[in-house]
């Protein structure tokens, strides 16, 4: 079993990762990269995974699902164009990671994990970084959580066939839906989609992503 990294050592991994991984690869808001230096990554995964948490790649989270690539969490951060007084929406809280990021960038954060045991433990770590201001829900992400909205910026952390309605409408007018979408469960572009006025939408491709597919209702149905 590789041996944890000391603090010391992951913040360097951390600061390494941003420089190498993210800035290197385009990314550029200040606040993205900032919260990626803050949030230790390897908080989010099982202690015998530690070493590896700054590594350019998915890792394994339980369940069959993954704490997504560092470069994906910043570069869907930094598309959602999230301000310091926004209220965001999370589909796919996973190990809660992302939350975490998100959480560093906008006044509230609502995530929603469909898997219980997931949402447990990312309520915990969550908890135990001081994260007050996300609200980790157990329900189908599809259907966004209506109760929170409207929504500034919503990110959805999983491949959904198309962008499902309920997202749509709780986007506050000016809101951003950042989603992968794809007629494959394997492979999806990731679409930038605009709420300009109470009927109209506005929608940018921001390249070919692979996420694991979106669970629900109005996303595929479960394997």
């Amino acid at each position: 079993m590789p041996d944890k990294p000391n603090r010391s050592d992951a913040e360097k991994a951390r600061r390494t990762m941003v420089d190498a991984q993210i800035a290197a690869r385009g990314v550029t808001d200040p606040a993205v990269l900032a919260a990626m230096r803050a949030i230790p990554r390897e908080a989010f995964v099982d202690a015998s995974l530690a070493a590896e948490a700054y590594e350019d790649a998915p890792l394994p989270i339980g369940a069959g699902q993954t704490i997504s690539q560092p470069f994906i969490v910043a570069c869907m951060a930094e598309a959602a164009r999230i301000n310091p007084d926004d209220s965001v929406l999370e589909i796919g809280t996973g190990s809660g990671y992302g939350a975490a990021v998100l959480g560093s960038l906008a006044r509230k954060v609502v995530t929603v994990e469909r898997l219980p045991e997931l949402a447990q433990r990312a309520r915990r770590r969550l908890a135990a970084l001081g994260q007050g201001n996300v609200l980790v829900v157990t329900g189908d992400g599809t259907l966004g959580h209506a109760a929170g909205a409207p929504y500034d910026a919503i990110i959805v952390a999983a491949g959904a066939p198309d962008s499902p309605p309920a997202l749509a409408a709780q986007l506050a007018i000016g809101g951003r839906l950042v989603i992968p979408v794809g007629r494959s469960r394997r492979s999806q572009q990731l679409l930038r989609i605009t709420r300009t006025a109470e009927d109209r939408f506005d929608e940018e491709d921001l390249g070919a992503v692979a996420f694991v597919p979106l669970i629900g209702a109005a996303g595929w149905q479960a394997p």
